[in-house]
């Protein structure tokens, strides 16, 4: 069959002054307009293209990659809102229709949103909907802790942020974990830390065991120190995201290094930083 909102090999059958035909060797026949027509290609090649349906409700081929695909999540931007619902921009000339019933909260032109792309099977319409937890399930789980996973953030709490795993379950990246500006339809990876009674998923950015990773820490910010010139204006006041920036490291594996190489007499705490006790490890001035 033809599928419409899925990308599809199919076979040119005939060329017309509208463009080529196009079929799935089952009797299905769908048309490539003239401005996506292939060079170099005639009837009976075969060629790459993904189905929907026009402004004039007709189903059509074109060679255009859109930015999603049916059954899947992706973060789109709004061109605008109207009387039936708001219009993302998915790649392609006509809008991705979210109807109202579909969206959640206020919807701006502008923003970009999670969207899940559907299929309306009575009218083979694709829409788009901001529901997306509806979409999504963790009753049989593909995952384990541990396991390195795919996220897309699509929502924000008091808790923490929630995500998409793998394109299929939905897990939480608790808040006092991320050292890390995030937005909602960032794509990045991370890891299953728990699975809960109720396979919930707890989600981590941080891969196993980095807790035991102090040694290499320390190792670190003695080669910061030592670079620049045995002293570094960081302290317990620096802000979580400002540590993760410049070190690429939580807070917390941050105060762990500085804390062994205070222990072995390393550096001195100061108010406005820390710095190197070994002179040969770079030359310690009077405050900066």
């Amino acid at each position: 069959m033809i599928h419409t909102g899925l990308t599809q090999e199919l076979v040119i059958l005939r060329n017309t002054s509208a463009g080529f035909f196009l079929g799935d060797g089952a009797g299905g026949e769908v048309l490539l307009p003239n401005k996506y027509r292939p060079a170099g290609k005639g009837p009976g090649a075969s060629v790459r293209v993904f189905v929907y349906r026009d402004s004039e409700d007709r189903q059509v081929a074109t060679t255009l990659e859109p930015l999603i695909h049916l059954g899947e999540f992706a973060p789109l931007r709004v061109n605008a809102t109207g009387r039936v619902g708001a219009f993302m921009d998915w790649g392609l000339e006509k809008d991705l229709l979210v109807p109202h019933a579909e969206q959640r909260g206020t919807v701006e032109e502008g923003r970009r949103y999670v969207v899940y792309m559907a299929l309306d099977e009575q009218t083979d319409r694709l829409y788009g909907s901001m529901r997306v937890e509806r979409f999504l399930d963790n009753t049989e789980l593909t995952v384990q802790e541990g396991s390195e996973v795919q996220l897309l953030v699509f929502g924000h709490s008091p808790l923490g942020w929630s995500v998409i795993v793998n394109g299929r379950h939905q897990g939480l990246l608790h808040g006092g974990e991320v050292f890390r500006r995030l937005a909602v339809g960032d794509r990045i990876p991370g890891f299953v830390k728990g699975i809960r009674p109720d396979n919930k998923l707890d989600i981590t950015l941080q891969p196993p065991g980095y807790a035991h990773y102090n040694d290499a820490n320390v190792e670190l910010l003695s080669a910061r120190l030592a670079q620049s010139g045995g002293f570094l204006p960081y302290t317990d006041k620096t802000p979580p995201e400002e540590i993760h920036r410049v070190f690429g490291i939580s807070k917390k594996a941050f105060k762990q290094a500085v804390g062994a190489l205070y222990k072995a007499r390393k550096v001195t705490l100061r108010e406005d930083g820390i710095a190197w006790n070994n002179p040969s490890k770079g030359k310690v001035a009077g405050k900066r």
